[in-house]
């Protein structure tokens, strides 16, 4: 799939230059003859007529520079389900906004092939990437599946008396509940001991949830792998990280 995807803008690139000589060749727009035009492939947005309005062009993606109006066409139109906007975001910090292609929904899908796309341009990046596949959409909103661990807890290290903080990042639909555990144990943390903590929040993404375990003032005891679960009513998966404890005199 990647050695794929990343064929397909040397694709474009080709496309656009051929499409590009053919309008210099003419010196402006004459009379349109789609038999000399350059057939387009591997366009990720579709296809969009050039700036004489005869032949098919590549439309750029989204995040890709575009021409703002029809006033120009240098960068090219923007693809289905796109627009060309203007960020404002790089007027308050000074910079020289260029237009780029944007999606007009911000919905996710589910497609025939059981995987959750951020957006309709999402999805049709990859059923044009594949056409093959005949993806269709399978319905709005992301499909039902058991959590994935989008950032997993990780290895790490400190000497007594110093805090640890494990973090566990879960996307999923139905939304998932996390847990912490360490291993060699049965009892959900934090359990009794007031040195440790577990908070929760939504986010940083739609339908993610981020966990965090936190040991204050480590001990040697406290060495071991902690283990993050995730579940809903579909699945569970796990994540696990080592702590190593060291006192000042291992380190000196």
């Amino acid at each position: 799939r990647l050695a794929t995807l990343d064929l397909l803008p040397v694709q474009w690139l080709l496309t656009r230059a051929l499409s590009s000589s053919m309008l210099s060749l003419r010196e402006g727009c004459t009379e349109c003859q789609p038999e000399e035009c350059p057939m387009p492939r591997g366009c990720l947005a579709g296809t969009v007529r050039d700036a004489c309005d005869c032949c098919w062009e590549c439309a750029n993606l989204e995040g890709q520079i575009c021409d703002l109006d029809n006033t120009n066409h240098f960068y090219g139109k923007c693809g289905e389900h796109l627009e060309c906007r203007l960020d404002a975001g790089d007027l308050r910090h000074g910079e020289v906004p260029e237009p780029q292609c944007a999606c007009l929904s911000h919905l996710a899908l589910c497609g025939s092939d059981g995987k959750t796309y951020a957006q309709i341009c999402r999805f049709l990046e990859a059923a044009h990437a594949h056409p093959d596949t005949n993806l269709t959409v399978a319905h709005e909103g992301p499909c039902e599946s058991e959590p994935q661990i989008t950032s997993p807890p990780y290895d790490t290290w400190n000497i007594t008396g110093q805090d640890v903080v494990f973090g566990c990042e879960v996307f999923a639909y139905p939304m998932a509940s996390i847990e912490w555990r360490k291993d060699g144990t049965e009892m959900l943390l934090p359990g009794d001991d007031p040195h440790i903590s577990v908070q929760f929040r939504g986010g940083p993404q739609k339908y993610e949830v981020t966990g965090w375990l936190q040991i204050q003032g480590v001990r040697v005891t406290d060495e071991g792998t902690y283990r993050c679960f995730a579940r809903n009513r579909v699945g569970e998966v796990v994540a696990l990280a080592s702590l190593t404890v060291f006192t000042p005199v291992d380190v000196i």
